[in-house]
């Protein structure tokens, strides 16, 4: 009788999500990472993922392991600025996630615009990423 194999988990609850893609995120060199519920606030997403790359090719990168990291959890549904590199947003329906070059973060300042949602915590790895630029 051949052994089952171990069924690996291939739904993700949007928290899941989120924290894997902070850490995601984290693994290509992220900084200043933050994971915001907004459910309560907006009904475009139950959490927002910022995080912020030190050049237009780093938010390239960091778009890109996300993708390929959750591709066997789903697709992104839509992705937006991966070509310019300043401002990536990935759209995941429960999750959005925004990929900033740090000068354009800086500028349009959504940690201000969400200042209102809770932060959720982030696994210890994840929180002792640097929080700015060097």
């Amino acid at each position: 009788m051949p052994m089952e194999k171990q069924m690996e988990k291939t739904v993700l609850t949007a928290l899941e999500r989120a924290i894997m893609c902070a850490q995601l995120a984290s693994d290509k060199k992220a900084f200043d990472i933050r994971a915001l519920y907004i459910s309560e606030i907006t009904t475009i997403a139950d959490y927002l993922v910022i995080v912020s790359g030190h050049s237009d090719r780093q938010a390239q990168t960091i778009a890109n392991n996300i993708r390929v990291g959750l591709k066997k959890y789903g697709k992104v549904i839509d992705i937006e600025g991966e070509s310019e590199g300043k401002w990536i947003v990935m759209d995941y329906g429960d999750v959005l996630v925004h990929i900033f070059h740090e000068p354009t973060r800086r500028y349009y300042d959504l940690d201000g615009l969400w200042q209102m949602a809770p932060e959720v915590e982030l696994p210890e790895d994840i929180r002792e990423a640097p929080q700015q630029s060097a």
